[in-house]
C-alpha cells in the first residue's frame, strides 16, 4: 500500500503489520487535524475499547503545520510544529489503544481547495483495506473550512466503495459547531457515559493545542455534559455525557444525493421549528 506524500505514515501502536492492522478496524475516524479524532470521535474510541474485537483506526488528513500558536509553540518552525503534533497524535493512539492512526500529511490549503490529486487515491487505498461498521467524520455544518473539506472527501470516498462494502453508519460530529440545533428526530445522540478521565488524558496528549486559554479538554468535556443536561427540557437524561452527530448515512445509501440539498433540508427544518414555536406562543 503506497500513500501519495513522502512523509505519510501508518502508525500502529502494537506493532502489527499495517495492512493487518487496518483490516481489523471496526470504528473509523476521518479527521482534519491531530487532536480532532479525540474531540469528535471519542464515542468510537471508547466503544472500540469496550468491544472484545473492537478496533479504532484514525485517519488524519492535514499535516498540522498551520493553526494558532500558544506559549509552547510560539517559537517553533512549521516543520518543528508538524513533528510535535505527529508525536502528540502517536501518544494519544498509544493511550487510547487505537489499532492504527494514518497521517496523510496534506497541507490544509490543498484540502480546502480540493486540488490535491492524491487525497482521493489515498482514501480509496486505505478504505480498500478496511470494513468499519461505523465511520466518524466532521459534520457538514462545521464552521472550519478544512473540516468541511475533509467531511466531503470522506463522503466521496465512502460513496465510491461498492454498496456491500460501505459502512453501516456515517456520522458527522461536533468540533467547531455544536449540533444542538438539529431536529431531535434526526439528531444522533451518542451516549458515552462518564468521559472525564480517558477524554481528559487523550486531549492532554496535545499540549501544542490545549495549553493556555484554549483548553480543549475542558471545553469538550463541558460540551458533552451540556448536551446531556440540555437535551430535552421535559425529561432528565440517562447519560452523564452525550455527543451529538449528524447522520450522514442517507448520503451513502443515495450516492447521487445532493449534499447541498441535504444540509439545506436540515437548516429548513430548524428554521421551521423556531418559527412554528413562536407562532404557537403568539406575538
Amino acid at each position: 500500500m503506497e500513500l501519495h506524500n513522502p512523509q505519510a505514515e501508518v502508525f500502529v501502536p502494537d506493532g502489527v503489520e499495517p495492512e493487518k492492522a487496518l483490516r481489523r478496524t471496526t470504528h473509523l475516524g476521518i479527521a482534519a487535524h491531530p487532536d480532532d479524532l479525540e474531540i469528535m470521535a471519542f464515542h468510537g474510541i471508547q466503544a472500540a475499547r469496550a468491544e472484545e474485537r473492537g478496533c479504532f483506526t484514525g485517519i488524519v488528513l492535514a499535516d498540522g503545520r498551520g493553526g494558532p500558536r500558544n506559549e509552547l509553540t510560539r517559537t517553533l518552525s512549521a516543520d518543528e510544529l508538524h513533528l510535535l503534533r505527529r508525536q502528540e497524535q502517536r501518544a494519544a493512539a498509544r493511550l487510547g489503544q487505537y489499532g492504527a492512526v494514518v497521517f496523510l500529511d496534506y497541507p490544509s490549503a490543498a484540502l480546502r481547495d480540493r486540488t490535491s490529486p492524491g487525497v482521493a487515491g489515498d482514501l480509496d487505498s486505505l478504505l480498500g483495506q478496511m470494513s468499519p461498521a461505523i465511520v466518524y467524520t466532521h459534520n457538514l455544518a462545521d464552521k472550519h473550512d478544512t473540516h468541511v473539506a475533509v467531511a466531503l472527501c470522506a463522503l466521496a470516498a465512502l460513496r465510491r466503495l461498492p454498496a456491500a462494502r460501505r459502512a453501516l453508519r456515517l456520522l458527522g460530529c461536533e468540533v467547531w459547531r455544536d449540533l444542538d440545533w438539529l431536529d431531535d428526530r434526526e439528531k444522533v445522540r451518542l451516549e458515552i457515559g462518564e468521559p472525564a478521565l480517558l477524554l481528559g488524558a487523550l486531549i492532554g496528549c496535545f499540549p501544542s493545542q490545549s495549553a493556555g486559554l484554549r483548553r480543549y479538554d475542558l471545553g469538550t468535556a463541558g460540551r458533552l455534559r451540556a448536551n446531556s443536561t440540555f437535551g430535552d427540557p421535559h425529561r432528565i437524561g440517562v447519560a452523564s455525557a452525550v455527543s451529538h452527530a449528524m447522520d450522514l448515512t442517507p448520503m451513502l445509501s443515495n450516492p447521487q444525493g445532493d449534499v447541498l440539498e441535504f444540509i439545506q433540508d436540515h437548516i429548513r427544518r430548524f428554521e421551521r421549528d423556531v418559527i412554528e414555536r413562536l407562532r404557537r406562543m403568539g406575538p
